[in-house]
C-alpha cells in the first residue's frame, strides 16, 4: 500500500528492549545518512516477537521521532522470531503468475500454522540444480495477528507502515550494501536482546533461516540476580557504569557463561546446516556478526576459535555520506551493530513489494 508521495522511507527497527529509526536520503553523489536514532522501551511492550501493549509502544515511537526530529510520516518496519517461517521449497516450474495462485496449496505442507491464519509472499530463486522440471522457492509466511499487530501500534504512533519486512532480510539489505553480493558462503548472525537470527548466504541468495531464543537479556537477567538490582541497572553494570554493585571477576564469569552458550547453539545449527543443506564445497567462508551480542568481544573471540571462521562486525555506515556535524561519530561506531537491521528497512521504498 502506498501511503503519500515521497518514495524513501524511515526503517523502523522495533526491538524486545530498544526501538531504533534510520533515515537515508539518495543524493547526486550517493546516499547520505540524514536522522538515527534509539530509544530504550520498558521490558514487556515486545514480547517474544509479539507486542503485548499497543499503546506504550506507540508513545516510546512517538517520543523516538520527537526526540531526533524525524519528520518522515511513510516507515518500513520487519518481523521476525516464530510467528514467521521462512523456507526453501521446491516446486514444479511455473510462471509467477501460476505460483501466485498455486502458492497456499504448496506451502501447506511447510507451514507449522493454519494457512488461512497467515499471510503468505515468495521470490523464486531459479532452476532446482539437481532435478529438470523444478524450481527452488523461498516461502515466507507470518501469522496475520503478529502482523496486525505491529500495524496497529505503528499507526497509532502516527506513522504510515508502508512496508513489513523480515529481520534477516533487512540485515541481508544491509550486508549487500556495504559487501557487495559476495561469492563465498557469507553467515549473518544478529544478536539480539532476546532473540538471535541466522540467515546463510550462498552467492546472494538466502539458503537457511534459524532463529534462537537467546539473546544479550540473558547477561542481564544474571546480572539482576547476582546483584540484585533492577534491569536498568544491570544494562548500566553490564558497561561498567555501576562500580562496586557486582565483581569484575563475577561479571567476566557471567559474560563467558552466556556467551558459551550462544557459540554452542550457532555451531548446533551450522552443523545442521552441514549436514542438512550443504555440499561439501559449501562451507561458510565468513560469519558476519550484528546486534548489540556483536559488541561483546569474549563473544567474538571464542566464536572464530570455535568454528575457526573469520567473525567480523558489520559496519552499516560504510558506504554512505555523514555529517560529522549533525551525528557524532563516535555515537555512530557504539551504535554501528545495533542499527544494521532499521539501516536495510531504510534501503526500501514506498512502492516495494
Amino acid at each position: 500500500m502506498i501511503f503519500g508521495k515521497k518514495h524513501h522511507l524511515v526503517g523502523l527497527d522495533i526491538g524486545s528492549r530498544t526501538i531504533k529509526a534510520c533515515e537515508v536520503i539518495d543524493t547526486k553523489t550517493g546516499s547520505s545518512l540524514k536522522k538515527l536514532g534509539s530509544i530504550d522501551i520498558a521490558p514487556g511492550i515486545i514480547v517474544e516477537g509479539g507486542v503485548n501493549d499497543s499503546r506504550k509502544g506507540a508513545d516510546a515511537i512517538k517520543q523516538l521521532f520527537e526526540a531526533y526530529n524525524i519528520r518522515e510520516n511513510n516507515v518500513a518496519i520487519s518481523v521476525g522470531g516464530y510467528s514467521v517461517i521462512v523456507k526453501k521449497i521446491f516446486v514444479q516450474s511455473m510462471s509467477e503468475e501460476n505460483l501466485q495462485e498455486r502458492i497456499s496449496v504448496e506451502a501447506e505442507q511447510y507451514i507449522p500454522f493454519d494457512i488461512s491464519d497467515v499471510n503468505l509472499d515468495f521470490q523464486i530463486l531459479g532452476e532446482d540444480e539437481n532435478k529438470k522440471g523444478r524450481m527452488s522457492v523461498l516461502l515466507v509466511a507470518a501469522k496475520k495477528d503478529m502482523l496486525n499487530d505491529y500495524i496497529y501500534m505503528v499507526e497509532l504512533a502516527g506513522l504510515n507502515p508502508c512496508v513489513v519486512d523480515i529481520d534477516a532480510f533487512a540485515l541481508q539489505n544491509t550486508f549487500e550494501k556495504v559487501y557487495g553480493v559476495n561469492q563465498e558462503n557469507i553467515a549473518l548472525i544478529d544478536i539480539g536482546a532476546s532473540k538471535t537470527s541466522l540467515n546463510i548466504l550462498k552467492n546472494g541468495s538466502s539458503v537457511f533461516m534459524r532463529d534462537v531464543s537467546l539473546g544479550c537479556s540473558q547477561i542481564n537477567n544474571e546480572i539482576v540476580s547476582k546483584a540484585d538490582c533492577s534491569l536498568e541497572e544491570s544494562e548500566q553494570i553490564k558497561h561498567g557504569e555501576q562500580e562496586g554493585r557486582i565483581s569484575p571477576n563475577d561479571l567476566a564469569m557471567i559474560i563467558n557463561r552466556v556467551v558459551t552458550d550462544w557459540c554452542d547453539e550457532i555451531k548446533r545449527a551450522l552443523d545442521f546446516f552441514y549436514s542438512t543443506y550443504s555440499e561439501q564445497n559449501d562451507r561458510i567462508g565468513k560469519i558476519v556478526l550484528s546486534g548489540g551480542g556483536a559488541n561483546i568481544e569474549e563473544f567474538r573471540d571464542l566464536l572464530a576459535r570455535e568454528i575457526s571462521v573469520d567473525v567480523e562486525t558489520i559496519n552499516p555506515f560504510a558506504n554512505l555520506d555523514i555529517d560529522d556535524e549533525i551525528i557524532d561519530s563516535s555515537y555512530l561506531e557504539r551504535i554501528a551493530p545495533q542499527a544494521a537491521i532499521c539501516m536495510g528497512l531504510s534501503m526500501r521504498r514506498v512502492n516495494d513489494k
